[in-house]
């Protein structure tokens, strides 16, 4: 009986694997059809919110992640059939290679070798192959566009609020948990004035429209008008905060929180007692604004009312009561005696105080959860969102239907409109922070990498379209506020 030469057989062994390779990428391609088919099957058969369209895109992606890692699969076992023959290959002959004889221990090493080189190959085929995937799902904005240029440090608790002085000079302001109300300086990141009057946490912080005076709510029942003055610090070179891709998004433990204990605003100016209390209301304080002018302020409560009160006198107006749960945030127009409250009953309503005689009313309903914040815009418009994971515009001369829905993937908390642009600002529980504009198209998502962007929960935003260097903040429960720099002009240009 005649016997195969070695070679043969190793040739032939090598066929055999290919042709068992080329078969088992035969079964996989011919069985995607019906796995696709049993996939779409079980969807259906599943209660879903999404739109058929969202659910097809999402079943083809996870199909292509399947498809890559089986294909990944098989040739990892192909390299190491490859491994097993080398190292019997190495063991028939004797332990000799290229006529000279190898100890047992350079026997191992060269193996060894070979098995590292495999390896290395391995995980450079896993690397590229998984990378297209992946990048699939980052987002497309450039860096360039949006900056983050500088973070605000030095509150001890999660921060409620942000906002943004209308007088000269142009100061930061934000609200906290930890009862305080902090001013800072926007180029430095320095903290300018300390507000410690309230004995709750401060939830709200909105600025005087024409003199250096401060309006916060708070959880201990009442809203605060408080006086500052403050003298900005000479501009330091700002450090470059972008060095880490916003592409690599990392989870983050409480551990790697900014450090609250480091406080940055021990050394600063405090301010102790307000000019003017404002106390009527039966619970938690959660937002207050100006009406134009800064003659009067509004507030609203958990108490299920908003109140109106003269600013000199801290007479209560009127209150205003017709919401059936808890109040989240007021907004005034800036330009006319409007006033919109958002609540928990999913409804926001629009209070006119032009007529002195005409007190009317408009409810909004268009929401199924919590309605976070309502804001005007230009013209005759209100943008509203909501623990329902939608941003809707209204036409205030149409209550019927919103003119445009904003679907996302988190609840959305206190917005804010860039009014001479028309952009408007989504922070979310998830820790993203959205851009779009007033017709519902995406523009934009802030940077959030492993170090730099929100690490918790992003409470609010708001627009500054004039400085310079910062023109949009941001503050979350992570007990810091970020100052970032957005290409406006570009961002349209690849809108």
């Amino acid at each position: 009986m005649p016997i195969e030469s070695g070679s043969c057989a190793s040739a032939r062994q090598a066929k055999q694997k290919r042709k068992s390779h080329s078969l088992s990428i035969r079964r996989t391609n011919s069985s995607e059809q019906e796995r696709a088919g049993l996939h779409r099957d079980m969807l259906e058969g599943q209660d879903s919110k999404l739109p058929s369209s969202v659910r097809n895109t999402l079943l083809e992606l996870f199909g292509q992640i399947e498809r890559e890692f089986e294909n990944l699969y098989i040739e990892n076992l192909e390299l190491r059939r490859e491994i097993d023959t080398l190292n019997e290959r190495l063991a028939g002959e004797g332990q000799t290679v290229d006529g000279a004889e190898l100890s047992k221990g350079q026997l191992k090493t060269k193996a060894s070798h070979s098995t590292s080189q495999l390896s290395q190959k391995l995980k450079t085929t896993y690397k590229a192959s998984t990378s297209k995937i992946v990048s699939s799902f980052k987002t497309t904005t450039s860096r360039a566009i949006c900056q983050l240029v500088k973070e605000y440090i030095g509150h001890r608790d999660g921060i409620w609020d942000v906002s943004v002085a209308k007088t000269q000079p142009v100061v930061l302001g934000t609200a906290s948990a930890d009862h305080t109300a902090l001013l800072w300086s926007i180029e430095t990141g320095k903290c300018l004035v300390k507000y410690v009057g309230h004995v709750g946490s401060v939830n709200s912080i909105k600025f005087h429209p024409t003199e250096q005076v401060a309006l916060t709510a708070s959880g201990d029942q009442t809203a605060h008008i408080w006086r500052y003055i403050v003298q900005l610090p000479t501009p330091q070179p700002t450090a470059d905060c972008n060095q880490v891709s916003g592409e690599d998004e990392v989870e983050f433990s409480d551990k790697d929180e900014a450090d609250g204990d480091g406080d940055g605003s021990s050394d600063c100016p405090t301010v102790r007692a307000p000019l003017t209390s404002l106390k009527s209301h039966q619970g938690v304080v959660i937002a207050a604004d100006w009406l134009v002018g800064g003659k009067q302020a509004v507030t609203a409560s958990w108490d299920r009312t908003a109140n109106l009160y003269d600013v000199e006198t801290s007479e209560l107006v009127h209150s205003l009561t017709g919401h059936d749960q808890e109040l989240t945030h007021c907004c005034t127009h800036p330009t006319q005696r409007l006033v919109v409250t958002s609540s928990r009953d999913t409804t926001f309503r629009l209070w006119d105080f032009r007529d002195p005689s005409i007190h009317s009313v408009n409810v909004f309903q268009g929401h199924t959860d919590t309605v976070t914040s309502a804001v005007f815009t230009v013209g005759d418009n209100v943008v509203s969102g909501s623990d329902d994971r939608t941003v809707k515009v209204w036409d205030l001369k149409n209550m019927r239907s919103p003119i445009a829905t904003i679907r996302t993937d988190s609840a959305v908390n206190r917005i804010n409109v860039c009014v001479g642009q028309r952009i408007i600002a989504l922070p979310h529980d998830n820790r993203q922070v959205r851009l779009f504009d007033m017709s519902g198209v995406r523009l934009a998502r802030l940077p959030r990498s492993n170090r730099q962007g929100h690490r918790r929960m992003v409470c609010c935003s708001a627009w500054c379209e004039d400085h310079p260097i910062c023109n949009l903040f941001t503050c979350g429960f992570d007990r810091q506020a970020i100052g970032w720099n957005i290409n406006i002009p570009a961002l349209l240009q690849e809108k």
